[in-house]
């Protein structure tokens, strides 16, 4: 597996089009959703995805915004992990990387998401609390969280 961090502008029309197919395929049929998943926010956002050894597909996925993008912190979204890859802890290691990633990238110390509700308990196994009610978000619960990160020194 290779993981790759691109700004938007450094994607290949491939990159581009299978994020697009992955998150349509988890997003939109998986979940029963329909939502403009073309949000008008990739052009201000890093992209960092994993791409299998053998086929070269894109495997897990999410978009790194900096700050003053969706929120007044900087923010993780559009996690995917692609169904064959489930359950194999590649989503644990893709936020790993993402939270690493995204406090370097933007030189802060705090990361805010929208957590579908279900996964609440996997975000704050990466240290993010909960920071809001639940309230429905494209007919999905979801919850606001965060994560702060304090230099020590």
């Amino acid at each position: 597996m290779t993981w790759i961090l691109k700004s938007f502008s450094e994607l290949t029309l491939d990159e581009l089009y299978d994020i697009i197919a992955l998150r349509n395929e988890v997003f939109i049929c998986e979940q029963q959703c329909i939502y403009q998943d073309i949000d008008g926010l990739d052009k201000q956002t890093w992209h960092l995805f994993a791409k299998s050894e053998n086929s070269q597909q894109i495997i897990a996925y999410t978009r790194l915004l900096p700050q003053d993008v969706t929120f007044s912190q900087a923010s993780i979204g559009r996690v995917i992990v692609a169904k064959d890859y489930r359950g194999s802890g590649l989503a644990h290691e893709l936020m790993t990387k993402a939270i690493s990633m995204t406090l370097e990238l933007f030189n802060t110390n705090t990361i805010k998401i929208m957590a579908q509700e279900y996964l609440v308990s996997f975000y704050q196994s990466h240290g993010f609390a909960i920071t809001s009610e639940s309230y429905l978000e494209d007919n999905i619960p979801h919850i606001d969280m965060l994560l702060t990160q304090y230099n020590e020194g």
